[in-house]
């Protein structure tokens, strides 16, 4: 049997896009450890990581802390009111 899934037509509201707006830094440093992951992984046949691969991790992963530890400290407007 074959559901089929309806269609969301539905925009996201302005209140979606600041909050992801808001989470920006932390979604781009998630990418970066990501991205320093894969190339870690390609780097396994070839040899291994190198240390410049294993220090672009290190940081790729500090500014993933940075990034998570700034936007705990921010104040949530919707807690505000």
């Amino acid at each position: 049997m074959r559901k089929h899934l309806a269609l969301i037509a539905t925009e996201p509201t302005a209140a979606d896009l600041a909050a992801i707006e808001t989470e920006w830094p932390l979604i781009a440093a998630e990418l970066d450890v990501l991205d320093a992951e894969i190339t870690m992984l390609y780097a396994e046949d070839h040899g291994g990581p190198s240390p410049l691969d294993w220090r672009r991790l290190r940081r790729a992963e500090a500014r993933v802390t940075r990034a998570a530890a700034d936007l705990s400290t921010r104040t949530d407007p919707r807690r505000a009111a």
